[in-house]
């Protein structure tokens, strides 16, 4: 059994899918849980789900596409809970559309929500981590599509392979802090922003996947869990695919 009492966890995106799943299973572990998100309804919601798990939690509402939010929230939550032990950059959106009808705007918001989020968020909640010299896990959410590319998920997958990119470099950088980077990839998974596709790609992805099923957003979360954890204390700068087989790698 993994763990975490007396950890304190900061996690984007942990309204719905993957981003909720993580903040409850870090919750249940015994993490106190910052759920962060734009979406303050939804986040209520997971505030209250907290309140049952052994670590307990609370809400943030944040926009990680405002870069003066960020720093905001991050001296907002160290001035209350001090420097954080974990940090999972979970947020993210997408829309399927081919590449040549990307408008500007799309483009930026797809970078901007996917890429720049977490370094922004890495960078400001890293300061308090170094200067209090107590080490730290950093887990990065990227997508499979990052690591072998996704028709119609073209800038999409560039952001995410720029995440991977990211928190390698990242990784290098923060190992004589002991602060452990890595990234989990998700495949297709059971989630609001999946079930918002057409309905022929996600009948053509469920056939190429062998297990022929979709993750659950418990199969990402259960990943980031054990990079969270001290049995990942001598693993960083690596890239755990959770797909089913779809997207394997020598």
């Amino acid at each position: 059994m993994i763990d975490l009492s007396g950890k304190k966890a900061f996690v984007t995106g942990a309204a719905s899918g993957i981003g909720r799943a993580t903040a409850l299973t870090l919750s249940e572990a015994g993490a106190f849980v910052i759920a962060a998100d734009l979406d303050a309804e939804g986040g209520a919601k997971v505030q209250t789900e907290l309140a049952s798990k052994a670590g307990g939690g609370a809400f943030a509402q944040l926009d990680v596409t405002d870069a003066d939010a960020i720093v905001a929230c991050c001296e907002a939550v160290t001035a209350e809970h001090g420097a954080m032990d974990i940090i999972s950059n979970v947020a993210g959106w997408d829309r399927t559309e081919p590449f040549m009808e990307n408008t500007p705007e799309f483009i930026e918001k797809i970078v901007a929500l996917n890429y720049l989020g977490q370094v922004r968020v890495c960078q400001a909640f890293l300061k308090p981590i170094i200067e209090g010299g107590r080490g730290a896990k950093i887990v990065n959410v990227s997508s499979d599509a990052g690591r072998v590319g996704s028709m119609g998920e073209t800038v999409y997958a560039g952001a995410k392979g720029g995440v991977i990119a990211f928190s390698k470099s990242l990784a290098r950088e923060m190992a004589r802090h002991q602060v452990c980077v890595n990234v989990v990839a998700p495949g297709p998974t059971d989630t609001p922003l999946f079930q918002g596709q057409n309905e022929r790609l996600k009948e053509a992805l469920l056939r190429a996947i062998p297990f022929r099923k979709l993750a659950n957003p418990q199969d990402i979360a259960d990943a980031i869990l054990f990079f969270a954890s001290d049995r990942a204390n001598y693993v960083t700068g690596q890239v755990l695919s959770v797909s089913g087989g779809l997207t394997m790698h020598g």
